[in-house]
């Protein structure tokens, strides 16, 4: 049975584009959630919990940014890889034909 590899660089353009558009998505919440004031929100116990998630939002959302960062380059560098092949076996095949 005869099997070929088919990548669709346009579609690994949009996963590329979809990932960063997604980790300015998560900066721009976690600037929204900076400017609230946790003295604002109500009791001082509300206070409390919403500061407490906060720190915790932070943290994973920063950490969450650096893992869709990683996934973003990944799938940058497959693209150009899979680009840079496509054109050097064009290039391969108009050289034969010539």
């Amino acid at each position: 049975m005869e099997r070929d590899l088919r990548v669709d660089t346009d579609q690994l353009g949009r996963f590329s584009r979809a990932l960063r558009e997604s980790r300015t998505s998560l900066a721009a919440a976690r600037r929204a959630l900076e400017r609230v004031r946790v003295d604002q929100l109500g009791t001082r116990e509300l206070d409390e919990a919403c500061d407490r998630f906060q720190e915790r939002w932070k943290h994973g959302a920063d950490q969450l940014g650096v893992r869709v960062a990683a996934v973003h380059d990944g799938v940058a560098l497959s693209r150009e890889g899979y680009d840079q092949l496509n054109r050097a076996l064009a290039d391969a095949f108009r050289a034969v034909g010539r």
